[in-house]
């Protein structure tokens, strides 16, 4: 688990292709450095979130001021960090301990989908950008509320507004946050990766599992309602 405040920001050292056939496609493994600051207490399978993606760390150097971590084929396709390169930058976030106070919300590292920067309009020192979900996976939006957490990149923000209709959503980046992360960096059309608050769909699946259950039961509340409304329509059907 991830609290969505990201520690620093790293540089890909090396990005290389892996081929992992045999489970269903070609992985890559990324060393990243610029980051000592949070390898200090870092093990061997710990967690790093990068980019917002939880990944596992398999090597480090004796200096610990880098490390490397593999990135499977589902995470490349949920994921824009097939985009990324040597050089490239990165949002990093170490699990959460018992100790750590949760400033942002609670991040999983379970990237959604991915969105694309629409607009970028400053407003004061602040920024205020706009993003379109990718076409495939347009139904995220409906977990996207106004005033709701989102996560960024890895980085925990509040939504401002959301446009269901053309499946785009904003927020606005203080500018103490825009010297922390990578996304002021970035341009119109550049790509983010994207995890909703996880509430929304825990609340949908329970009211879908519940729903289901009561249409299945010929006894249940949900039932005879229905069944009631059935009768009152044939019988105004009938007089």
């Amino acid at each position: 688990m991830f609290t969505g405040l990201v520690e620093t920001i790293g540089t890909i050292l090396e990005y290389q292709q892996v081929d992992t056939t045999s489970s269903g496609g070609n992985g890559v493994t990324m060393t990243i450095g610029d980051c000592a600051e949070i390898l200090d207490d870092v093990h061997l399978g710990d967690s790093i979130a990068t980019n917002g993606v939880c990944l596992t760390v398999t090597e480090y150097n004796e200096a610990k001021t880098q490390f490397k971590v593999g990135v499977a084929p589902e995470t490349l396709r949920r994921s824009n960090l097939g985009d990324l390169e040597t050089g490239s930058k990165v949002n990093l976030e170490r699990a959460v301990t018992s100790e750590v106070r949760l400033g942002g919300h609670v991040v999983q590292g379970h990237v959604d989908t991915i969105a694309k920067i629409v607009k970028r309009v400053p407003d004061g020192n602040a920024i205020t950008f706009t993003f379109q979900l990718r076409d495939a996976e347009k139904e995220n939006i409906n977990y996207i509320v106004e005033k709701g957490f989102i996560a960024i990149d890895g980085t925990s923000l509040t939504v401002t507004d959301v446009n269901y209709d053309t499946f785009e959503f904003s927020i606005m980046m203080i500018s103490y946050t825009q010297g922390k992360v990578i996304l002021p960096s970035k341009n119109l059309g550049d790509t983010v990766n994207i995890e909703v608050d996880l509430t929304g769909k825990l609340i949908e699946k329970q009211i879908e599992i519940n729903l289901n259950s009561q249409i299945k039961n010929e006894s249940s509340a949900l039932t005879k309602l229905i069944e009631s409304i059935i009768d009152k329509k044939l019988a105004g059907l009938q007089n």
